[in-house]
Parts: C-alpha cells; structure tokens; sequence
C-alpha cells in the first residue's frame, strides 16, 4: 500500500515538472514576441532621434520634397507618405468589395464542395511571392491597361494598386468569411422565419452579426496593403513625388527603405538613419490602424 502511495506521489511530481516546464516554454515564446516587437520599436526610436537631430521634425512632417540621396538632400516625408496612401487606397478599392461580396458567397450562398473547392484556391494567392506580382504589374498588367489608357506611363500606382488589391482578396474573404459562418444558426432561422430572403438574411442580419470579425479582415488588409513593398517597388517607378494621382509613377515608404537599404549609403549617415525615420512613421501608421480597429470591433460587439 505504502509502495502504491509512493508511485503515485512519484509520477504526480514528474508531471508536475512536465507542466512546469511546459508552462515556461509557452512562456518564453509569448514574451520572445513581444520582446521583439518592443526591440524593433526602441532601435527605430534611437536611430529616428539621431536622424532627427540633423533634420527638424517639422520639415520631415510638412516638407514636399524627398531627395536624402541628392546633394542638395531635402527630408520632407510627405511624397513618401502620398504613394503609400495612393496605392493602398486603389488596392483597398478593389479588395473590400470583391473580398466581402466572395465572403458573403461562400458563407450563404455556396454550396459545401464548392466552398471547399473555391477558399483553398483563393488562399493560394497569400503563398504566390510578391516579386511575381510586381513582374506581372509591370511587365502584363501595365501595358494591358495602356492599351485603354494610352497617356498612361510605363511606371505608375495605378497598375500595382490593382494588383495588390488582388492579392489582398484572401485576407478579407477568408476572415470575413469565418466571422459571418461564426454567426448562430438559429439568427439566420429566425430570419427566415420572419419571411426575409436568403439575400436579405446575409445582407441585414449575417453581415452586421459578424461586423466586427469584418473590421478586423478589413485592418488586415489596410496594414498589409500599406506595408506592402516589392509590388511597388518594381512597378511603382521609385520616384517621390508629391501627388495623389494613380496614374503617375511614385515611391512609397517600404520602396524606399528597399532602395537605401541595398545601396551604397554610408552607415550611420542622415540618409541611411532617414530609412529609420520613414520606418518609424510606417509603423505608427500600422499602430493607429489596429488601434482603430480594435476600437471598432469593440463597438460593434457591444451593438449586434
């Protein structure tokens, strides 16, 4: 009986010490993550205040000129900052409606096999590398569109926004889609029950259920579309300049910082810090968007 006891209490400590050190390598790996993410944000923060140092943050904020490589160098972020937003602005203009109204499809409307069929063959989109969509962009898209635009030029946002956005879909129906098949049964019976049709179900009673699951696919796409960088990089122009324009060639913060980044800028220079600075201002945009977007799914969770 003692001998019984003794196993028992034996094989109680050795899984004790199995959970203990379970527990501890969850831990790690959870604290590794934030670790890092707070040691990316401390070295942007250092290298940003060294740049600052040479470049008042009021120029770098309002300027409309972006030359750090020429020898009259000019900091104004704003150039950097239009092309971000322009071309995020044509991807998302194609992603949202074509991602939500495929989300709506396969939750509502499709049946299982072509649900099954249709979603894994939309996800394959994330694994294609991005330099195949810049190449594509440029070198098939961009002249297809000439063809109906014939002022437009060889390097444009127009052409890379259309093809992020596509390739951006996923990220939205795929989110979107799970958050709306989340959506209790017995709300879309009920519609049903009150006489509304299988569109007026998904449009009036599934989507606003499943708002917030949408916000969080529609921030996903924003940050991804924003952070974007070798589309544009290659299809873009690489060229800052101050305008909103699709039609005309750009440089967005992620291509410039690609461009220093494998040139010959002398290390802890002002231009090779600006990659610093740019970067800095790229992650407090990320930061607001998921701020809003938490904000958001918040709300609408309280609502519906």
């Amino acid at each position: 009986m003692a001998n019984a006891f003794e196993g028992r209490l034996a094989h109680k400590f050795t899984r004790n010490i199995k959970e203990r050190v379970i527990e501890s390598i969850l831990f790690l790996m959870a604290f590794s993550a934030v670790a890092i993410t707070v040691a990316i944000l401390a070295i942007l923060v250092v290298e940003s205040l060294g740049f600052f140092e040479h470049v008042s943050i009021f120029e770098f904020l309002t300027g409309t000129v972006w030359s750090p490589l020429f020898a009259d160098a000019h900091y104004g972020i704003l150039p950097l900052l239009a092309g971000t937003l322009t071309v995020a602005a044509v991807a998302l203009a194609v992603a949202i409606p074509m991602g939500t109204i495929i989300a709506i499809y396969l939750s509502e409307f499709a049946p299982h096999k072509v649900r099954e069929t249709v979603k894994p063959f939309l996800e394959l989109l994330e694994s294609v590398p991005t330099v195949v969509f810049g190449y594509f962009a440029l070198l098939y898209f961009t002249p297809f569109l000439q063809i109906f635009m014939p002022g437009l030029p060889g390097f444009n946002m127009l052409a890379p926004g259309i093809v992020i956005g596509v390739f951006i879909i996923p990220y939205i129906s795929s989110v979107a889609e799970d958050a709306m098949r989340a959506v209790p049964m017995a709300m879309r019976e009920g519609s049903y029950a009150m006489g509304a049709t299988r569109f007026q179900t998904a449009i009036r009673v599934v989507t606003p259920a499943a708002i917030s699951g949408i916000v969080a696919a529609y921030v996903l796409a924003v940050s991804r579309a924003i952070g974007e960088t070798m589309v544009v990089a290659i299809a873009a122009g690489l060229q800052p300049k101050f305008t909103f324009n699709p039609m005309e060639p750009a440089a967005t913060i992620t291509a410039y910082i690609v461009q220093v980044s494998l040139g010959d800028v002398e290390h802890g220079s002002v231009a090779y810090q600006s990659i610093f600075a740019a970067g800095l201002v790229l992650v407090v945009m990320t930061l607001a968007l998921n701020v809003f977007g938490h904000v958001m799914r918040k709300r609408y969770r309280e609502i519906y």
